[in-house]
Parts: C-alpha cells; sequence; structure tokens
C-alpha cells in the first residue's frame, strides 16, 4: 500500500484534500483571485519555475537531438548550450529553494491557521518540498555531471539529464498544481491574501 500523499506516485490531490477546490474550483479563480502583490509574486515565481524547467527542457532535447557534443567538443554553440542549462538550473535550484523556505515558515503556518481542518494538506506539501529538494539534488549533480564530464561521454550524460529533468519535472508541475489547489481556494474562502 502506498502512501496516499506521497509526491511521487500521486496522481492528483488526494479525495480527502479536495473539499476546499470542490467549492471553489480553478473555473470559478478567474476574476476572483487576490490582487495584492505577495499572491501575484507567489503565482508568478510558480510561472518562473515551469518555465524555466520547460526551457531546460527544450535546451537539453535539442543537444540530444543534434549530437554535437561527442562529435565536435569545441563547438562554440555545444558549449554555449551546456552554459544556458547551467544557468538556468542555478537559478532554478536557488529560486526553488527560497520559495520551499519562504512557504514552509511564512505562508503555509499562516493560512494553515485558517483552515485547522486542513493540517494535512500542510502536512503534504511539505512533505512534497522534502521530496523536491531530493530531485533539486540529483538534478544538480546532473548538471555538473554534464557540465563536467568529458566530451566523448556527454551524451550519456545528456541521457541521465534528460531523465532527471523529466522525473523532477513532473513532480514539480503535481506539487504546484496541489499547492494552488489548497493555497488559493484558501485566500478566496478568508478573502484573505499570503501577507495579511
Amino acid at each position: 500500500m502506498h502512501d496516499i500523499y506521497a509526491l511521487d506516485p500521486r496522481g492528483d490531490l488526494p479525495d480527502a484534500l479536495r473539499d476546499l477546490l470542490d467549492d471553489c474550483p480553478r473555473e470559478l479563480w478567474a476574476g476572483r483571485l487576490p490582487e495584492d502583490e505577495s499572491t501575484r509574486f507567489w503565482l508568478d515565481r510558480h510561472r518562473m519555475f515551469r518555465m524555466l524547467l520547460a526551457r531546460m527542457e527544450e535546451d537539453v532535447r535539442a543537444m540530444a537531438d543534434c549530437g554535437t557534443l561527442a562529435e565536435a567538443p569545441t563547438d562554440a554553440s555545444a558549449e554555449a548550450a551546456i552554459r544556458a542549462v547551467r544557468r538556468d538550473a542555478a537559478m532554478l535550484l536557488n529560486e526553488v529553494h527560497g520559495h520551499r523556505k519562504i512557504e514552509d515558515l511564512h505562508y503555509f503556518p499562516r493560512l494553515a491557521a485558517f483552515e485547522p481542518g486542513l493540517w494535512a494538506a500542510f502536512e503534504m506539501l511539505d512533505a512534497d518540498h522534502q521530496a523536491l529538494g531530493l530531485h533539486l539534488r540529483e538534478l544538480a549533480d546532473a548538471v555538473s555531471e554534464l557540465v563536467r564530464g568529458e566530451p566523448a561521454g556527454r551524451d550519456a550524460c545528456i541521457g541521465r539529464l534528460q531523465l532527471r529533468l523529466q522525473r523532477f519535472g513532473s513532480c514539480l508541475d503535481r506539487h504546484l498544481i496541489d499547492e494552488e489547489d489548497i493555497v488559493l481556494p484558501i485566500l478566496l474562502r478568508h478573502g484573505a491574501t499570503l501577507t495579511d
């Protein structure tokens, strides 16, 4: 039996945590989301994570498709592609880490006080953050391996990085969707913002 709250095998927000979302589904959010800076900034961070991940996946896929890294290791375009992936990975790692810290220390305790019956939701999100931390370390290791790797072995490094990106992307997307499905209905129900 697996844990329904575990991030990797979780296919959707667990039924036990859907009450608030069922009362305030995404279709009703348009035009009702708090217009304060903190909520916009929080949602913008989620969009940025998705954009950085998509750009990294596209760059790594392009490297894998062209095969120039092993064939022409001194090619300036190959080195530029590696630098772009390293830059985006560093930004993603730093931003996700900082975002998790703010949520864990400030946002989640405050939101849990609005909805004490949803303690399991915030425990699940906290467990997600722990799992995402492990995925981030694996992703950082795979990027470092590509950057430091010998040109002849770069194709294998690219393959490993693609797998890490795919797994991290799947988990990150599941977490962000569930987090939004928990947090935004709380804000709407209570007419609150993240920093009230």
